[in-house]
């Protein structure tokens, strides 16, 4: 089955993958077999709804092929890979395309200079030569466990952390932890505020773990996530060159109810046949001269009836739906905050009110602005009539001042209160003066 992927999503990605012989570095024995540990981080990636692996054994690929081979299978994307020392001693973590051939990743290897029989041996080579090397060849690093033992952070090796070919630092738990835990040092490099690890770029910052039992996928901390579109390397490359909006800890994601347009769909009409499925956070239309944004936004608004802010923009909304929904109509579905996260479907036909049904398909009593009361929609002529008002431009801005603070801070409350007090005492001393001279 294909999969179109027409938006993009914070995708969970388990970058530190290891294979069931893994635990022997930790002088312990592994009970099952490669093919039934593979088998069970399968199944856990599965139930954690983990999308991309990085497989990240010390200096050694012989694993690769049979985890690519399971995962691939139920459409879980591996990009293979290897962790090894520089002759600094710290440890990076090197992934490269899905579809890397074993005799490439062993061609690395040969390059770094490592021993594939004794993986956790320092290369000869320097950090610098491996970062230049990695992303020469298409590939991507991050520091393994930067602020541990053979990180970077640990090491205090300022020259190799700013070293630009370096995209992401792994650290084992949150920056506000890391706060908490006393580690202030860490906390300022990582923010890009220490002048002597200053960067010219700040870096992104990760959450993986040593996989040595399947179990572990289950962590918090083992895994972060990555806003693609579609789940590919090059897709995640790319979001590491945005990392600030595309690259998230699980720890910053809590489950929240905002409001959202989750889809709008059109029947008859100009748009007839369009179904767009929008994505969670920023969307933005892009398209010649009468290719339907403005309809498109138009009709937005004639569902939810928000009216424009003026005749002359009401009267040309009007017409514009007129002549492009017709005798069709559009539907919206929408995540109501205010009804916690519930589903409503909004639908609306020219000189008919909208119909509101709940998820059940029932017509419900509530109103569009009762499901989206704090939605804001501007048409491109209030751009333009906004632009000309300077009234219409301080209530934009308005929206974003909280006044009943500004004025309380300012002290402007406090002569307001003064100037009651004043009124009242002017009016009590006019109704004694009035009875004085009766």
């Amino acid at each position: 089955m294909t999969v179109e992927h027409t938006k993009a999503k914070f995708w969970k990605c388990a970058l530190q993958v290891n294979p069931a012989s893994y635990i022997t570095y930790r002088g312990q024995n592994q009970d099952c077999s490669e093919d039934d540990y593979n088998k069970k981080l399968l199944e856990v990636c599965l139930e954690e709804s983990i999308k991309v692996v990085g497989i990240a054994d010390h200096g050694n690929v012989d694993s690769v092929a049979k985890i690519r081979e399971t995962f691939n299978a139920q459409g879980v994307i591996v990009f293979p890979g290897f962790e090894i020392a520089t002759s600094e001693k710290i440890h990076l973590v090197c992934l490269y395309p899905e579809d890397t051939s074993i005799q490439t990743l062993n061609n690395y290897l040969y390059e770094f200079d490592i021993d594939t029989s004794n993986g956790t041996k320092p290369s000869t080579k320097s950090a610098d030569f491996i970062l230049s090397t990695v992303i020469e060849k298409g590939g991507f690093v991050y520091a393994a466990h930067c602020t541990d033992d053979s990180g970077v952070l640990k090491q205090k090796l300022n020259n190799i952390w700013k070293n630009q070919n370096l995209y992401a630092a792994q650290i084992p738990t949150s920056l506000e932890a890391l706060k908490e835990q006393g580690d202030q040092a860490n906390h300022q490099i990582l923010q890009n505020k220490n002048p002597d690890y200053k960067r010219e770029k700040n870096i992104a910052i990760i959450n993986a773990k040593d996989i040595e039992d399947p179990e572990t996928l289950r962590k918090e901390n083992a895994t972060c996530l990555v806003k693609m579109s579609k789940p590919c390397f090059s897709s995640f490359k790319l979001a590491f060159s945005d990392s600030e909006s595309r690259v998230r800890l699980n720890s910053d994601i809590k489950e929240k109810y905002y409001s959202r347009i989750e889809s709008v769909r059109f029947v008859g009409g100009f748009l007839d046949g369009i179904n767009i499925n929008y994505s969670e956070h920023l969307n933005t239309l892009i398209g010649g001269r009468g290719t339907g944004k403005s309809t498109l936004i138009e009709s937005i608004r004639y569902v939810l009836k928000i009216e424009p802010i003026s005749k002359e923009t009401k009267a040309q909304h009007l017409k514009v739906i007129k002549q492009n929904l017709g005798s069709g109509f559009a539907e919206l579905t929408v995540k109501s905050a205010v009804k916690h996260g519930k589903l409503y479907k909004i639908s609306r036909r020219f000189g008919e009110s909208p119909i509101v049904k709940d998820e059940s398909g029932s017509i419900s009593t509530f109103s569009p602005l009762d499901l989206l009361p704090n939605i804001e929609i501007f048409g491109q002529n209030e751009i333009h009539e906004i632009a000309k008002e300077s009234s219409e431009q301080l209530k934009v801005v308005e929206r974003f001042l909280n006044t009943d603070k500004i004025e309380q801070e300012s002290g402007i409350s406090t002569v307001k209160e003064s100037l009651v007090t004043t009124r009242n005492n002017i009016t009590g001393c006019s109704g004694t003066v009035i009875l004085a001279t009766h």
